[in-house]
């Protein structure tokens, strides 16, 4: 049993739609932003390795986007999912499972990929069975207007297409060693993995805690559909952590990649940090 976790691209956001209604001089301490205003992130993802089974959480953003799109994000051109993948012993056909932990374009597009003479798109992981909620799902393809531009075709349709696609049940979940935890503030149904690997419990926060500094209660995304949910979700699910030694991984934060919990005065924040390799 291993688990990885790994930076699949290097991306820039809008300091203030990542921190919402947060001062930029309180959030700009925390993640400096350049002279557009714009903030560096990744998006990770994590590998689980255990039996017969090779597990991909989130794929990341993938290099089949034009350049106008890279630009509007400042995606790194040289960063590749399959490389970082060869980089930790495996190679994409082995992947097993894809799980999205929801269908955004920073969290599924590395799944699709440009074919050969680049005349359409394949799976990256053709061996793979590909999961998430079903709610999203049907988000995705009947998108509300503003988060329409956030659910690519060119990263969902391949996928519908290849007839791959499953969904979880979090009440059920597929995998051994992995449970679900279900929030909608960000947007229908996000699933995040809580994941049992040797005697811990590892919870793949993704846009529900996207960053370290997003641990304060009120430090909500203005991308969040349902901001008044985040703020109850943030608070029953870091009790939940807090409670029971969670681990937090974090989806885009591009310093500090997983962290333990405390309490202090303020509420829940961070005790130690530390990277998921440091766990054995």
């Amino acid at each position: 049993m291993v688990l990885h976790a790994f930076n699949t691209n290097h991306f820039k956001l809008d300091g203030g739609a990542m921190f919402g209604v947060v001062p930029k001089t309180i959030w700009n301490n925390l993640n400096p932003a350049d002279e557009n205003n714009m903030t560096n992130w990744v998006t990770r993802c994590l590998l689980f390795s255990f039996d017969d089974k090779l597990i991909l959480f989130d794929s990341g953003i993938g290099n089949k986007q034009d350049a106008k799109f890279r630009s509007h994000f400042s995606v790194n051109e040289s960063d590749d999912i399959e490389k970082e993948i060869l980089h930790l012993g495996y190679s994409s056909d082995q992947v097993t499972d894809v799980v999205f932990t929801h269908l955004h374009f920073d969290h599924c597009g590395g799944a699709v990929k440009w074919n050969e003479d680049q005349s359409g798109y394949e799976l990256t992981f053709k061996n793979a069975t590909y999961w998430t909620h079903q709610q999203q799902w049907e988000l995705a393809m009947n998108p509300n207007p503003r988060e329409k531009a956030s659910f690519l075709k060119e990263n969902l349709m391949p996928i519908l297409e290849s007839g791959k696609l499953q969904f979880i049940d979090p009440s059920n979940s597929p995998f051994e060693n992995i449970a679900f935890e279900v929030v909608s503030g960000h947007t229908a149904s996000m699933i995040l993995p809580v994941i049992h690997y040797n005697g811990n419990t590892i919870l793949f926060a993704a846009d529900l805690f996207p960053s370290l500094a997003h641990l304060p209660i009120p430090y909500v995304m203005a991308y969040d559909m349902q901001p008044l949910l985040t703020l109850e979700e943030k608070k029953k699910i870091l009790q939940k952590a807090l409670t029971n030694h969670w681990i937090i991984c974090f989806g885009h934060d591009h310093i500090n990649e997983c962290c333990t919990l405390h309490q202090i005065e303020k509420g829940v924040r961070s005790l130690e940090k530390f990277e998921l390799k440091s766990i054995k």
